[in-house]
């Protein structure tokens, strides 16, 4: 079963996180899952364990707490805005391959347009080299198996920039919020906090890094990839 997939256009966040809350956590039992592909007005955005002094010099931007997991991050025009609102029981997965899933999608969009993304230990999110973002080789900073009870690995972004950011929520197995793709936005905001909690992280777009692609063909390309990491197997569910 696929998603019902939505292209709200450009919204405000505010109205938008409580629509996408109403639906996952009141769904009627025969309400399809969706997908909401948007872009947002610029806001700033809180986590639950989102701390102020994050938020260095919101100037004229809007900061919204909200309930998803993370620290602070940015939402503004050219970016791609993906929120799953789906159950994770019926797919038989847990928080842990849902975020995988949803940074595979990304990595697979970015492929799409030649790019190679990559993930870094401790780091949630995806990111690309600066000096290469097409190269394959593989990344010393890359998630690596640790032994029960090892510290998590201090995330090490030497070379990198930061161009898709996540932050979940779930609640009685249903998901909301999700992941975020830069395209070609005014990167200026990012330098106004520190993303995702790491103080010097850079942030990038495709357009930074030399690739020109229309909004709408990341969002679709993105949406798709979702589709097929998220669908149900099981058709009777």
């Amino acid at each position: 079963m696929s998603l019902d997939v939505r292209f709200l256009g450009r919204v405000d966040y505010a109205p938008t996180f409580q629509g996408m809350k109403d639906f996952a956590l009141q769904r009627l039992p025969d309400e399809r899952e969706q997908l909401w592909i948007c872009e947002h007005s610029s806001v700033f955005t809180l986590g639950l364990a989102g701390k102020p002094e994050h938020v260095l010099s919101p100037g004229d931007v809007p900061v919204v707490q909200t309930d998803r997991g993370g620290q602070v991050t940015y939402h503004g025009p050219g970016q791609v805005v993906a929120y799953p609102l789906i159950d994770l029981k019926p797919r038989g997965i847990f928080v842990k391959e849902y975020v995988h899933r949803l940074e595979e999608a990304v990595i697979r969009t970015l492929a799409h347009f030649g790019v190679t993304g990559h993930r870094v230990g401790g780091a949630p999110g995806i990111y690309v080299r600066l000096d290469d973002p097409f190269s394959h080789a593989v990344l010393p900073q890359r998630p690596q198996r640790r032994e029960p009870g090892c510290p998590a690995p201090q995330p090490d972004f030497t070379g990198l920039g930061k161009i898709a950011a996540l932050g979940i929520k779930v609640s009685n197995h249903r998901a909301y919020h999700g992941v975020a793709l830069n395209v070609a936005m005014d990167l200026e905001p990012f330098a106004r906090i520190n993303p995702c909690g790491y103080a010097g992280l850079q942030t990038v777009d495709l357009s930074t890094i030399g690739v020109s692609v229309a909004w709408d063909e990341a969002a679709h390309e993105l949406a798709a990839q979702l589709q097929r990491l998220l669908q149900i197997q099981n058709s009777s569910f």
